[in-house]
Parts: C-alpha cells; structure tokens; sequence
C-alpha cells in the first residue's frame, strides 16, 4: 500500500512539472515542527483526562505552480507527525517531604501527507505575505504509544508499537490553512510559514458509539524555494 500511495505522488508530480513552463515553476523544501493534538468527545467530559499537545517533526517537498500574478497552486509531499498526549500527575507526602509524581502518555503517529493548497500572494515585492489554504489527505505509516514516567527524574521512555487496522484509522482527510513571509534570495526565495490543520476523518472508529476523536496540528516551518532550471 505505501508503494502505490507514494508511486501515485510521483506521478502527479511528474504531470505538474511536465505541463508547466519550467522557467515559472518553482521547486522547495520546508522543515519544522508540528503540535498535534486531537479533539475530545463531549459526553466524555470529566471521565477522562485532558488532552494535551503532542510535538514531533514535520517536513515537505513542494512545487510552486503560478495561476496567476499572485495566486500559485502548491502540491507538496509532506512527512508528519501527528498525535496526542495525556498528562497526570499528583504529590505525595512522605511526612515533611512532598514528592510530585506523574506520568505522560502519548499516541505519535507518522505520516505521509499529501497537502493540496492554493497560495495567494497578498502584497508583492521582495518581502511577501502570503495566505495559503486547500484539502490534504495522509496515511499513517507507523505510530506508538510512548510513556513516560517523572518524580526527581523522568524516565527513559517506553514504546509500545500501535497496530493499525480495526478501531484504528490509517487515513486521514482534513484541510490546512496558514499565513507565511517570503524574502527574496538571490534566484530564489526563504520564507517563514504557520500553519493549522483539522482533520476531518474520525480516528477511532467503535460499533455504535460514536467517538468524535480527529486530529488537529499547528506547524511552523522554515523552507526554501527556487526555480526549476537554476
């Protein structure tokens, strides 16, 4: 399956550039890191823990498809971790002595994600805003669970290797939308750029039930671009 997935991400990119003038198209790599987090059932309410954010890696190759003076389409490739993390914790007392004890558990998955977003440039010049926004679909290669436990010292972590299938969802269709700044660099381009995401595909899928858990992410990277033929 993750052949298929990705030969298919070959290929579009292949169509893109081989349909579009290659003195317009621009070509770019961003890295960063992603706060993913998962929205929680209401009917779970005081039952169950908090959520808490869950920060891992994030990176992506991208072409830059001008549609216009100042909109562009931006296919990328991206890897990304998304997740979720539960924290608990409580102090013991050991006479005059009070000890803080607690643990954290976190559900990290990694994912090929396949963003396809429409870029608007908002001003030009050398220094550009720009908004982009558009749907994406990922596929969950691997995850775990890893916990951690603290009192003086925090533990060395513990991974137990999630299987996917079942309750689990390997895929995930949501949408992005983000702000970023882009500073002229010679032929090409640095920029900064956050970005949120909202999944739109439940995570835990239960007979009857239905349990609302989707995945969130807030990302912010650092990238480069250029054109292709430089």
């Amino acid at each position: 399956m993750k052949r298929i997935v990705l030969a298919g991400i070959i290929a579009l990119f292949g169509v893109f550039a081989t349909q579009t003038s290659f003195a317009q198209v621009q070509i770019g790599i961003r890295g960063g890191a992603n706060w993913g987090f998962a929205s929680k059932p209401e009917y779970l309410g005081s039952l169950t823990p908090n959520f808490h954010s869950s920060v891992g890696p994030t990176g992506a190759m991208f072409l830059d498809i001008p549609l216009s003076e100042r909109v562009s389409f931006r296919p990328e490739v991206a890897y990304v971790q998304k997740g979720v993390a539960i924290k608990q914790g409580f102090d013991l007392n050991l006479g005059g002595f009070t000890l803080p004890l607690g643990a954290t558990i976190a559900y990290q998955s990694q994912h090929i994600e396949v963003p396809l977003l429409f870029k608007v440039n908002l001003t030009d010049g050398a220094v550009q805003p720009y908004l982009i926004a558009g749907p994406a679909v990922s596929y969950a290669f691997d995850g775990r669970i890893r916990t951690r436990a603290s009192a003086l010292v925090t533990t060395r972590p513990f991974d137990v290797d999630v299987n996917y299938g079942g309750m689990l969802s390997r895929w995930d269709v949501g949408a992005v939308g983000g702000l970023g700044l882009s500073m002229d660099a010679g032929t090409g381009k640095f920029f900064i750029e956050g970005r949120y995401t909202q999944g739109f595909t439940r995570q835990v899928q239960v007979p009857v039930v239905n349990v609302n858990v989707r995945n969130r992410g807030v990302a912010l990277s650092l990238g480069y671009s250029f054109p292709i033929g430089y």
